[in-house]
């Protein structure tokens, strides 16, 4: 995982907030999608491809933060 050390956590936080949440406004994009996946209005591909690209930032963030509590609080 030598792409993932190599992430400044900085701009894996950025990402996470300005990428996965925006559009912003009326609500964030990924919340919509997962309340559409949790009432099972989640069928189109557009949308689905959606949530994976806003989704990806947060699990790009946890893998991070799961690798630097690995390495001892290393960042």
């Amino acid at each position: 995982m030598n792409w993932l050390d190599e992430l400044p956590m900085p701009f894996v936080i950025v990402a996470a907030v300005f990428l996965g949440l925006a559009p912003f406004v009326p609500e964030p994009h990924v919340w919509e999608k997962l309340k559409m996946l949790a009432d099972g209005s989640l069928v189109k591909p557009i949308d689905i491809f959606d949530l994976l690209l806003h989704g990806a930032p947060f699990v790009v963030l946890v893998l991070k933060l799961l690798r630097v509590k690995q390495e001892g609080g290393k960042a």
